[in-house]
């Protein structure tokens, strides 16, 4: 399936856009909101492994509907080293799939549902995870990027 496109700014405000990517692996996760434990354990996950991510030639995006300053302040605060994109339309969130019904102390809303998805060099969705484990979350995708790369 191909990716859908977009263009978002990211904590600098700086657009970014799937062609930005065109010919290179993409990790693009979404999540539900900067600064909260599961969010924050994911972010570091993939701050921690970004060297791996680089020697592999894959590139790092995060999206939440987060303010472009929201992100600032946590990309600073955890030294994250790779782009966090606003959604604050919700429109990328939702053409991803990663917008829906969730459930949080007995209380019903719409908001995002972490998932990530692997693109290809030719901007394909060649893997999606949903309801991951945020701890290990970046190596499971090193290993899945590792076995993809090598067939």
């Amino acid at each position: 399936m191909q990716a859908p496109d977009f263009s978002l700014p990211d904590a600098t405000k700086q657009i970014h856009s799937l062609a930005d990517y065109a010919g290179k692996w993409l990790v693009l996760y979404f999540y539900p909101k900067d600064d909260t434990p599961g969010c924050t354990t994911e972010a570091c996950g993939f701050r921690d492994a970004f060297a791996e991510y680089a020697k592999r030639s894959v590139s790092i995006l995060g999206i939440s509907k987060d303010t472009t300053g929201s992100h600032q302040r946590f990309a600073q605060k955890f030294e994250l080293n790779f782009p966090l994109l606003s959604d604050k339309s919700t429109e990328t969130i939702q053409a991803y799939g990663a917008w829906g019904q969730k459930r949080f102390m007995g209380r019903d809303f719409m908001g995002i549902i972490r998932t990530t998805f692997l693109i290809n060099p030719a901007g394909e969705i060649v893997k999606t995870y949903v309801g991951m484990d945020t701890a290990v979350h970046a190596s499971e995708i090193l290993a899945d990027i590792d076995k993809l790369q090598a067939s």
